[in-house]
């Protein structure tokens, strides 16, 4: 079985109640709003460059930096010594810990960063965990949506999974990467290390220390001067 410690170190979060006595790692979501809301205090000790939308229902940790255009709508409860970058969008419920990345055009929506975890770049996260120091490159998706009615199941060595969750991204262990413009669909596990390819459609669970690779054929033809 599957279990939050397998991907996560619980002691890069100041949130490790969030994870205790669960059966799969992807239950934190299910009590997370309920979380967030029974804890969140209206505490801003951030400093702002420029003029940003912060909610009534936000706490920020002191040394973090909020850049010009970020809406922070909330709840959410955000680290210390993190930065929300330019134009960022925290949606409802979300958890980020200490020294975290919100890049540029990112939206972040139910989800729980673990310290040092970053979504730099036109990143969608939604319903998703990022473990300690996780990394997605430059415009990854983590899909949280099936078009198909019903719930998302997931697949673990062979074992098939109902989460009877409607809305599941992605689990990210810690340290895993995962490159520019890579999609992980809807359920996908990435174990501790494991590194995603730029470009792949990645389904399903990726152990630890593995690499998933795009080996799509590229050809290579003669240039020809424009005809004239």
């Amino acid at each position: 079985m599957l279990r939050a410690e397998d991907l996560f170190d619980l002691s890069q979060t100041e949130h490790r109640d969030l994870f205790r006595d669960l059966v799969y790692p992807w239950d934190a979501l299910r009590q997370l709003a309920e979380y967030i809301e029974a804890r969140v205090q209206p505490i801003l000790k951030n400093r702002c460059d420029g003029v940003a939308y912060i909610g009534d229902k936000v706490y920020i940790g002191e040394g973090t930096l909020v850049e010009d255009g970020a809406m922070i709508k909330g709840p959410a409860i955000i680290g210390r010594n993190c930065r929300i970058r330019h134009n960022a969008y925290i949606r409802e419920h979300v958890l980020i810990g200490d020294n975290c990345v919100v890049g540029n055009a990112c939206e972040l929506k139910h989800c729980i960063l673990f310290n040092g975890a970053q979504v730099p770049h036109f990143n969608y996260v939604g319903d998703s965990i990022l473990g300690h120091r996780a990394h997605l490159g430059a415009g990854v998706i983590l899909s949280n949506f099936r078009s198909l009615p019903g719930t998302i199941w997931v697949e673990v060595e062979g074992e098939r999974i109902d989460t009877g969750l409607r809305k599941l991204g992605a689990l990210v262990g810690d340290f895993a990467e995962v490159g520019c413009q890579a999609v992980l669909n809807p359920g996908s596990i990435l174990g501790r290390r494991a590194v995603v390819y730029p470009c792949v459609n990645w389904r399903g669970y990726l152990p630890a220390d593995r690499i998933a690779k795009n080996r799509a054929a590229i050809e290579i033809v003669e240039r020809r001067p424009a005809e004239g």
